[in-house]
């Protein structure tokens, strides 16, 4: 991502969304129970409105509960502890550019146990100074699965001295699935909620 925040901002949210949101009553059993699942991981409330992203998806509804359900899963069956999924998508997130699924982590990053200068490293990276070496390893597998498609042998190396083959595949995956949430928040130029901040969370 560049690092001029104001101007990817600008890029991404500059101009209204690309696509309308579904009303709600045009939502299918299937979308309304995937929703339903979601909110319950996510302790959403139920009086809350459904969320526009997912309103949004809904206009393809077979795509939507394959991403759905991935995000479910990754959400609700993953061995890798919270804070290690969350460096992982904040990571991407930060790689990306997407302003709304960077600013939303940042939140849920917190209540997973990050804090101020774990949010400020994270965008400097894997090379930044504080670290521990599974952190730093995470980070590196996030940066090198974005650069060059595949992690290199030195990091898979130091994963797989902790990390279990099980752990292994959701890393990747995990990754995989917030690259592709990021190209469609940002292509379908998803506004972020009010009072967040985007890429200029910390």
């Amino acid at each position: 991502m560049t690092t001029d925040v104001a101007a990817r901002m600008e890029q991404v949210l500059g101009q209204p969304p690309r696509l309308e949101p579904l009303d709600y009553e045009a939502l299918g059993a299937r979308e309304l129970e995937l929703i339903e699942r979601l909110r319950a991981l996510t302790a959403n409330p139920p009086e809350k409105p459904v969320h526009s992203f997912f309103t949004t998806l809904a206009h393809q509804p077979a795509f939507f509960e394959a991403y759905m359900q991935l995000g479910i899963t990754a959400m609700g069956s993953a061995s890798l502890g919270r804070r290690e999924r969350e460096l992982l998508i904040l990571r991407t997130g930060w790689l990306c550019g997407a302003p709304y699924q960077f600013g939303e982590h940042v939140i849920s990053g917190k209540a997973a146990g990050l804090d101020d200068a774990d949010i400020a490293r994270i965008k400097e990276g894997s090379t930044a100074e504080g670290w521990n070496e599974q952190d730093r390893g995470l980070l590196k597998a996030a940066e090198e699965l974005h650069a060059d498609s595949m992690i290199a042998e030195q990091t898979w190396a130091s994963l797989a001295a902790w990390l279990t083959p099980g752990e292994l595949i959701e890393l990747m995956i995990i990754v995989g699935h917030y690259h592709l949430t990021a190209f469609v928040q940002n292509s379908l130029r998803f506004a972020i909620n009010p009072g967040r901040s985007g890429l200029a969370a910390s």
